[in-house]
């Protein structure tokens, strides 16, 4: 698998099986070395995990033994999907956000806005 650049020791892990904590993912990665820190992205609404997060290890080496032991694998009843961590200016860009909610100019019936706006 070519990684392209490695981008140090971060890794995104995918698949997290949503009862998982970070205590967890670090007991697991830590099967490939010193894990420095491990984040479960939860959503911000719910408080919930989104099922996915970051681990990062010691050294890029640890970083890709972690790939090998766990990208692809079982974890919990699911499968990870384990891969260096792209910086965040080299991710693609996001869709368009969705408009409405409270205010803004595109109230009415029937269209997508919030309360208030162009009549």
């Amino acid at each position: 698998m070519d990684n392209g650049s490695v981008q140090g020791n971060k890794l995104y892990v995918g698949g997290i099986p949503y009862r998982s904590t970070e205590d967890d993912m670090k007991k697991a990665f830590s099967e490939a070395g010193t894990v420095v820190s491990a984040s479960i992205i939860s959503d911000r609404m719910t408080g919930r995990s989104r099922g996915f997060g970051f681990v990062e290890m010691a050294t890029p080496e640890e970083a890709q033994a972690a790939i090998d032991r766990w990208d692809g694998k079982d974890f919990d009843g699911r499968t990870l999907s384990v891969s260096f961590a792209r910086p965040q200016g080299d991710r693609p860009e996001r869709g368009p956000r969705r408009e409405g909610g409270f205010g803004g100019d595109r109230g009415g019936y029937g269209d997508r806005g919030g309360f208030g706006g162009g009549y």
